[in-house]
């Protein structure tokens, strides 16, 4: 009889001891969890400080736009260095087909994104967090008229030609001979292009323009991001986790918006074409953050970035 008391007594002892190791398990596999994720956090915020300090500066801040238009016009020269085998000289590598092609929708999303945490990191109302979002949207609707507008002085100004192989057997033809070019007056570029012909005339380089534009743009909207640290309290400043990474998600958006405007100005230089791009980029970024967001809100425009969000003193720093 006391064999079984006892046998019962263990049975009904072991899950407590279980239980306990579990929970001892837990904690030991817990504390590492932590001592990473405050590694990471502080890491974090120093890069974000570090990178918020840079962007934030009057130096990036007035002279970005001049190392862009360095950028820009002699690009094209290290041409004579790049090797033609570069992975990078191949036009259906994977940057280019996932990235170039949808440049504006990378940008509007991430921009969108730290513009609506840093309305959200302030406290302000709905209103000022459109105000600051219609920015992104006038920028697009810039793209897509320049698109247009674009396409169509290409289509005005080129024509479309269809090459002829010699005939063989006329006499006194020789097949060195250049092919014919048989002339179609009423195809556009697009259509031209798509049955494989060929199509000549001037054109002006959309995916230097769109790089161009986007990355004054980012500039512009995270150089607000020093000064909201700055006067952002303590704590705020501190746990703003989701702020900070959407921040440097758009710090490396920029920089590979940079090194892809370089691998094309190096590995497909056209000249005039993509200088006429990055004109016009910088003229779109001009008329806006230079013009229209200058003036006051009863004009209608968005105004500029960190406007009613930061202090008038570091509005006008």
């Amino acid at each position: 009889m006391n064999m079984d008391q006892k046998t019962v007594d263990l049975n009904t002892a072991s899950p407590d001891i279980n239980l306990e190791k579990l929970h001892k398990m837990a904690a030991e596999l817990i504390l590492p969890g932590k001592f990473i994720l405050r590694l990471l956090n502080a890491a974090l915020v120093f890069v974000t400080n570090l990178l918020a300090r840079i962007l934030g500066s009057n130096l990036v801040r007035g002279h970005f736009h001049l190392v862009l238009s360095g950028l820009v016009l002699f690009g094209p020269v290290l041409s004579f260095w790049v090797s033609k085998y570069s992975i990078f000289a191949n036009s259906n590598h994977y940057l280019y087909r996932k990235f170039l092609k949808s440049t504006w929708g990378w940008t509007s999303i991430f921009t969108g994104s730290f513009i609506l945490l840093l309305c959200v990191s302030a406290r302000h109302s709905a209103s000022l967090l459109l105000r600051h979002l219609s920015r992104v949207g006038v920028a697009g609707l810039l793209w897509w008229g320049c698109r247009r507008l674009l396409a169509l002085l290409e289509d005005a100004a080129g024509t479309c030609y269809e090459p002829m192989a010699p005939a063989q057997d006329i006499p006194g033809t020789a097949s060195s001979l250049q092919p014919l070019l048989l002339l179609h007056e009423d195809q556009t570029k697009a259509s031209c292009l798509k049955a494989n012909m060929m199509w000549r005339g001037y054109e002006v380089s959309q995916d230097v323009l769109i790089l161009c534009l986007c990355c004054l743009l980012l500039v512009e909207e995270m150089s607000v991001f020093g000064p909201h640290l700055a006067q952002a309290k303590p704590p705020q400043g501190s746990t703003g986790a989701p702020l900070r990474f959407i921040f440097l998600l758009c710090v490396v958006l920029l920089a590979v918006w940079m090194f892809l405007l370089l691998c094309l100005l190096a590995h497909f230089p056209q000249f005039p074409s993509q200088q006429l791009g990055g004109a016009l980029g910088y003229l779109g970024w001009r008329g806006l953050y230079q013009g229209w967001y200058r003036l006051k809100p009863s004009w209608g425009c968005p105004g500029l970035p960190g406007e009613g969000l930061l202090t008038n003193t570091d509005i006008e720093k």
